[in-house]
């Protein structure tokens, strides 16, 4: 346990936001053409209502998601018998009759989780002709969060702009021309889910819909789509009123209109019947038709223009946080153009800015504090039937999705992923209980849902497809707890971590204490045990159950650090914290394998063929800390050696982790590689033929699917190249790419509540302005030497006393290589120390 400080100054001050020196550089996503499909759309969002925008000519589109509408009610799916399907496993295990042990397990495994569903869509139809159009340019600007549309016919020049009000919760659209009378169209709501419209008036439709209480997982399910009219379902409405200036309205076969208009404004609002992750939607529902136009009828009262300041008032306090300049915005050149210069190797540094920025805007968009965490797709999602059923799958991709957060000084979204954890603790201690026989703690399997489902799925006995491979992992919710703790650690705020954290932290600390057993060498391990969606080689089979991966292990070990620090910080010691120390000492250590591999499994049975996608067991060297070239460089240099056996390519999510363990590993060039060519355009054919990359409109996939977690993680790894703060210390551009070689970057947040500006040039830092929000030690890594005329600098001596920025914990580890292990180099440089008070800023320079 580390020597912990038992005061921290609590602050809010300097939130970080930057008002550049010079003019703000754009900062947008731009065509010259309308989006062909959903993945050429662009997103809008205010964290509950999500909104596509195709940008077509004759007809555009805006469809329509809420972050609540799902698919089902609370079904909890534990297995009663439970208890004793685990004493066979682990007699299995122990027995080393793996094989046996995943047939067995399948008899714990339960119905798959509830499916995120598509809302509506919105329709504009024009008397145009898609082909008369010129001038055409589509955009989405992330410094205001919103969409335009423009081109010219017959001389007319039209406008749309729109945007997602979290202030006022609608979707508003203005649309104009460069005349009077020119705007003529029909407004049409539909959905893919049952539905009825209704035009209430000639300005006013609403579409009220039923969603499925069932949605199936595979296809061949005899049953796919299964609704109860009277039964379980969420209902929904969307709730649309035309604001003309000028011209008439019309209202004809279920569709409103407006007919030689000056301009016009369409505002758009949506509310679902969820009403809690432990209540039934449709028996214990919330009515969403006042919800619905209640939100309509506020918004109505304000100008647009009013609706515009209020949603940029509050969208620009968190976007204009950070400032990252790496080169020149290259607008001459569509984005979908940007993306093919540079996968034919041209040079386009302010992409990767607009990339980083558009993680952050993405974060912003799809979740906030009081509604459901990001989910696969982050808030939008075009299908009924979407991939993975677009839901929490928490064994790294909700994990990833908040990795931003903190860094990128976007520490107000983290809370609901926050808030969700409360409901996964409720549910999951059943579980523990029911499943396992645990009546202390709580736990989540692989994937949940906003019923927050804490059990394994698998399809229960009728989906031969069910594998330990992924059911078999009880670890999500230790993984959470990770987020409570970096949370603190970047913002310091003992509330926070007394009444929020702790209790989350502790539940999940009491089960891994009944959880863990003891093998045949007296080491405490997980049994049985899986390492995330990978399965090992034995006699011939693939087998997924063992014990003590290193996945988990890895988990126990920094959750069980972290709980002991924050014991120390809240001056609690008791049986719990007694118990935890004892436990450390007697974890199954990391093992470096025969070939000089972080060792994945319980024995050496890695492959260095293996270039699956998931290598969890790399944790501890990032999000975790516990992997470090300066601390343990024999865990660091076996860590490089597995990544060079998975390789590079990979989907879009697991090279964004990459990104980020290339980053720790200190290597900036192989790191900056990777997220280049993540940036391969989907679909273009590459040496092995087509693979996932990146989408039209920025978006990551995954097995040629969209998912957003590559993007939130993308972001994340790019400001581990530039700064970290794991490792007891601040460190200025610890892997730096020679692509980057110049660069400004202001507001990213650290350990220990700092907030940084730094500039550099030639590969080389040339100043720096650390911002102290709590004040405390600030202990600073730089390659060169360092002065300032704000505060006097001192060598580093010694352990730092901040407890916010402490050295992670030395795991042990025993090494089986065959051959000597290559040498890491931990980053060289200068360490300094100065004392810092909370508000204050401290500016820094490098010497010649």
């Amino acid at each position: 346990m580390k020597n912990a400080a038992l005061s921290i100054v609590i602050a809010t001050v300097f939130l970080g936001s930057c008002q550049p020196e010079n003019a703000q550089e754009p900062l947008q996503l731009w065509y010259d053409q309308p989006a062909a499909n959903w993945q050429e759309a662009l997103p809008l969002g205010n964290g509950l209502t999500g909104a596509m925008v195709f940008g077509g000519i004759s007809t555009e589109q805006f469809m329509l998601n809420d972050n609540t509408l799902w698919s089902g009610g609370p079904n909890p799916g534990n297995r009663e018998n439970g208890p004793e399907v685990l004493s066979k496993v682990r007699q299995a295990v122990f027995d080393g009759n793996y094989a046996e042990a995943d047939k067995l397990w399948r008899g714990m495994h339960g119905p798959y989780s509830s499916r995120y569903l598509a809302m509506g869509d919105l329709f504009l139809d024009f008397p145009f002709s898609d082909d008369a159009a010129a001038n055409y340019h589509r955009s989405l600007d992330l410094r205001k969060a919103t969409s335009t549309v423009s081109f010219t016919i017959d001389g007319v020049n039209y406008n749309r702009e729109s945007f997602i009000s979290y202030p006022d919760q609608v979707l508003a659209v203005k649309l104009t021309s460069n005349g009077k009378g020119n705007i003529t169209f029909d407004a049409s709501l539909t959905s893919k889910l049952n539905y009825n419209v209704k035009a209430i008036s000639s300005d006013y439709l609403v579409l009220k819909g039923k969603a499925p209480s069932y949605v199936a997982h595979r296809n061949h399910e005899p049953e796919q789509i299964i609704y109860e009219p009277d039964g379980e379902g969420m209902t929904f409405e969307i709730h649309l009123r035309l604001i003309p200036t000028g011209g008439q309205v019309t209202a004809q076969n279920g569709t409103i209109g407006v007919k030689d208009a000056d301009e016009v404004v369409l505002l758009v609002s949506a509310a679902t019947s969820f009403n809690g992750f432990d209540r039934s939607p449709a028996f214990e529902g919330t009515d969403p038709a006042p919800i619905a136009r209640g939100k309509l009828d506020a918004a109505s009262e304000l100008s647009y223009n009013e609706l515009l300041e209020r949603h940029l008032a509050d969208y620009r306090k968190y976007f204009d946080r950070v400032e990252l300049h790496l080169g020149p915005q290259q607008m001459d050149y569509p984005t979908d153009d940007r993306l093919l210069r540079v996968n034919d190797g041209h040079q386009d540094n302010g992409l990767t800015a607009l990339y980083f920025q558009y993680g952050r805007y993405l974060m912003i968009a799809s979740a906030r504090k009081g509604t459901p965490p990001s989910n696969l797709q982050g808030i939008w999602n075009p299908f009924v039937q979407p991939p993975w059923g677009s839901n929490y799958t928490i064994n790294i991709n909700t994990q990833m999705n908040y990795w931003p957060a903190e860094i990128t000084n976007l520490a107000e979204f983290h809370h609901s992923l926050f808030d969700f954890m409360e409901g996964l603790a409720v549910n999951g201690a059943v579980t523990a209980k029911t499943n396992y026989g645990i009546s202390s703690g709580w736990l989540a399997h692989h994937n949940t849902d906003i019923w927050a489902k804490t059990s394994p799925t698998g399809g229960e006995d009728w989906d031969h497809m069910g594998t330990p491979r992924w059911t078999g992992w009880p670890m999500g919710g230790v993984w959470f707890t990770q987020h409570l703790w970096e949370h603190f650690l970047h913002n310091g705020d003992k509330e926070f971590l007394e009444q929020k954290a702790w209790p989350l932290m502790k539940g999940s600390a009491e089960f891994l204490l009944h959880w863990l057993v003891e093998d045949e060498n007296g080491y405490l391990v997980t049994n049985p045990s899986t390492s995330p969606e990978n399965s090992f080689g034995l006699d011939g089979q693939q087998i997924a159950i063992s014990m003590a991966s290193t996945m988990d292990m890895s988990l126990i070990r920094e959750s069980f650090s972290n709980m002991l620090q924050a014991a120390a910080l809240l001056g609690i010691s008791d049986s719990l914290t007694e118990r935890i120390e004892k436990a450390i000492p007697r974890l199954y250590p990391f093992h470096i394998g025969r070939l000089g591999q972080l060792q994945e499994w319980y024995r050496d049975w890695d492959d260095p063929n293996d270039t699956h996608r998931h290598i969890s067991h790399l944790f501890s060297l990032f999000p975790g800390n516990q992997i470090t070239p300066r601390y343990t460089p024999e865990l660091a240099s076996a860590a490089m050696q597995t990544l060079d056996h998975r390789g590079d390519i990979s989907t879009g999510w697991s090279m964004a982790w990459k990104l980020s363990w290339w980053a720790r590993l200190k290597d900036g060039n192989k790191a900056y590689q990777l997220f280049k060519s993540g940036l391969t355009y989907v679909g273009r054919k590459v040496e092995g033929g087509s693979r996932d990359g990146t989408g039209a409109n920025l978006f990551g996939s995954a097995h040629g699917h969209v998912q957003l977690d590559g993007n939130y993680g993308g972001a994340a790894g790019i400001a581990e190249l530039l700064v970290q703060s794991h490792e007891g210390y601040i460190h200025l551009l610890p892997a730096l790419p020679d692509d980057l070689a110049a660069g400004e970057v202001k507001g990213l947040v650290v350990r220990g509540g700092f907030v940084i500006d730094m500039k550099w040039d030639n590969g080389q830092l040339e100043s720096a302005v650390i911002h102290s929000r709590l004040g405390g030690k600030c202990r600073i890594k730089v390659k060169g030497t360092l002065t300032s005329r704000d505060v006097r600098l001192k060598p580093a001596e010694g352990e730092n006393p901040n407890p916010l920025l402490s050295k992670p914990d030395i795991a042990p580890f025993l090494n089986n290589a065959l051959s000597e292990l290559p040498e890491l180099n931990p980053g060289s440089g200068n360490r300094y120390d100065f004392q810092t008070v909370a508000g204050r800023s401290y500016r820094l320079r490098m010497t010649n």
